[in-house]
């Protein structure tokens, strides 16, 4: 697919987009010339983004590394780096968790159209059964009932998932337990050699259809990532609907 051009944009002049949302958008290569930009927020994957003339994105990942270090044991090819970082992100959401048990019912609650906490615990299930069982151990079972997929069809309730189901919370954690003590388990044995031949992606029409190709270590990236990305996107929320029964 070619890219966006200029020729090719759609071109807002003159309009009134305050308060605008733009939610799962491409913007590769969207130019903003001489607006007012104030008390806006950016979240997703930005890279090469300039402002006024300066390349902010360096700035936003040291600053990223520095509050989260994690991070960069998750970007480690480090065996025992990726040990570490599956240990701290799992101590990460423990926490997150017991934070959650102390005001029943929040786990239920979202905010600006997001996920809940128990919506996102569940979208974690999946991603552990799509992307490492089946792209890192080669696995064709089918995945936890509970979990929460893609939107798009046909993998939307697909290979055993069934969007019926309300698990509580302490049911939903009992299988991330079960899930991130198999990582580690994984983890504790894997070579760096293991890490970057090719994943053993089944050869069917699964989600993610997109990984074949990819090196296990990729694979264990994208397990990582969103476990990370997923902890912010719920304190984040939880905070905010804290700060609401607080008002």
């Amino acid at each position: 697919m070619v890219g966006p051009t200029l020729r090719s944009m759609t071109k807002y002049v003159d309009e009134d987009l305050h308060g605008v949302e733009f939610r799962e958008c491409d913007l590769t290569g969207a130019r903003l010339i001489g607006v007012v930009l104030q008390d806006a927020v950016i979240d997703g994957l930005v890279t090469n983004l300039v402002v006024n003339g300066v390349e902010v994105t360096e700035y936003v990942e040291a600053e990223l590394d520095r509050r989260h270090p994690v991070r960069m044991l998750i970007r480690s090819e480090d065996p025992a780096d990726l040990r570490e970082a599956a240990r701290r992100l799992r101590a990460g959401w423990a926490a997150t968790i017991e934070r959650i048990r102390r005001t029943p019912g929040i786990e239920r609650r979202s905010v600006n159209d997001e996920w809940s906490a128990v919506q996102t615990l569940r979208h974690l299930v999946f991603v552990h059964d799509s992307w490492f069982r089946r792209c890192c151990l080669g696995s064709t079972e089918q995945f936890t009932p509970m979990g929460i997929g893609p939107t798009v069809e046909p993998y939307r309730e697909a290979h055993g998932l069934d969007l019926s189901l309300d698990p509580d919370l302490d049911e939903i954690v009992s299988v991330r337990d079960a899930q991130a003590a198999e990582l580690e388990a994984w983890l504790d044995g894997v070579t760096a050699a293991q890490l970057a031949a090719q994943a053993p992606v089944p050869d069917d029409d699964v989600w993610p259809p997109y990984a074949r190709g990819r090196s296990v270590r990729q694979c264990l990236g994208t397990v990582l990532n969103e476990t990370f990305e997923h902890h912010g996107f719920c304190v984040r929320d939880l905070d905010l609907i804290e700060a609401q029964g607080a008002e």
